[in-house]
């Protein structure tokens, strides 16, 4: 019995994600009296000896041309393999893209009970209780997973990363490697100097700026801050920012330690996918902004005058001329 991680990476680098469920995942094995495992599909430019460092003490490193573009139905079989290989009774990812492709599909193929958006350990006391995100963030629910393999799908950011000294085993293991059905031709990446979903500090703006040429005093604050960039859908839809920028139910849902959403009202479909930020901070003229009800600190004022004033503070702050 152990507790086998999927460690998630792009560009051949390991996803900030991965790291909080390898910590978590170390130290539900810890609670369970078993080891923590981890398996990476495809190449990466890291020393995966070094995720020891995160409590995971063996990282199965499985390399296959079929396995270097993810595909959902190829690394689903393989890691189902790995999990009967390795008699892995729970299996943790991160509740990002590829585990939302991933963690239905290992638990129906291994007959497993899934907790998806899971946000704290279980509770073993008395069985295996998971406390996990419903409604879009609006309320939890403790779910009790009485099969005997288990799939946990931690949400994002819910989770802090621990660093220790350890150092992991780098192994192998024999498995079948499907082809996949689909081919990918070539790849279009959105830039930026942060990725959205990984995002520590999102800063985010709407219909409020008026149009694309304002979007100076967004950005502006954005560095200063070391900010992922964020638009609303009305912004997306009048393409005045990459939809790949566009958070809320229908966007990218993120769960960054602080969001500024400026200009932007709060509507019901915005909150859903930035309600799991732990601070919200509201700037809008108008004081009758939904968003207001949600936001942790709220700004009534002219965005125009704001963020600069916002931008300069920071700049002050962290001594930047």
């Amino acid at each position: 019995m152990s507790v086998l991680i999927f460690i998630d990476h792009t560009s051949g680098m390991i996803k900030k994600a991965s790291r909080e469920a390898i910590s978590y995942g170390a130290q539900l094995a810890a609670q369970l009296g078993t080891t923590a495992e981890g398996v990476l599909l495809g190449n990466v430019a890291e020393d995966l000896s070094a995720l020891g460092q995160h409590g995971v003490q063996k990282v199965y490193h499985l390399q296959h041309t079929n396995l270097d573009h993810f595909d959902a139905q190829v690394y689903t079989k393989v890691l189902a393999q790995v999990a009967d290989q390795t008699g892995a009774q729970v299996l943790v990812f991160s509740n990002n893209t590829s585990g939302k492709a991933l963690a239905p599909a290992l638990s129906v193929r291994l007959k497993a009970g899934l907790v998806s958006g899971a946000v704290s350990l279980p509770d073993t006391s008395n069985g295996f209780v998971v406390k996990k995100n419903v409604f879009s963030g609006k309320a939890f629910a403790n779910v009790a997973v009485t099969t005997e393999r288990k799939v946990i799908a931690l949400n994002v950011n819910a989770f802090t990363i621990t660093t220790g000294t350890g150092t992991a085993e780098v192994a192998s293991l024999n498995v079948d490697v499907p082809a996949p059905k689909t081919r990918v031709i070539s790849k279009d990446k959105s830039s930026g100097k942060v990725t959205l979903s990984e995002a520590e500090v999102v800063v985010s703006a709407g219909r409020g700026l008026k149009g694309p040429e304002n979007w100076g005093i967004v950005e502006e604050l954005a560095t200063a801050l070391d900010a992922a960039l964020a638009c609303s859908r009305p912004v997306a839809d009048a393409h005045w920012r990459p939809h790949s920028e566009h958070v809320g139910q229908t966007g990218v849902a993120i769960a960054p330690n602080l969001y500024v959403a400026a200009g932007i009202s709060g509507a019901i479909q915005h909150l859903a996918g930035v309600n799991r930020s732990k601070v919200i901070v509201v700037i809008n003229k108008d004081p009758e902004a939904p968003f207001f009800k949600a936001a942790d600190y709220g700004i009534v004022g002219d965005v125009f005058e704001i963020l600069p004033k916002f931008t300069e503070a920071v700049k002050k702050v962290k001594g930047v001329a």
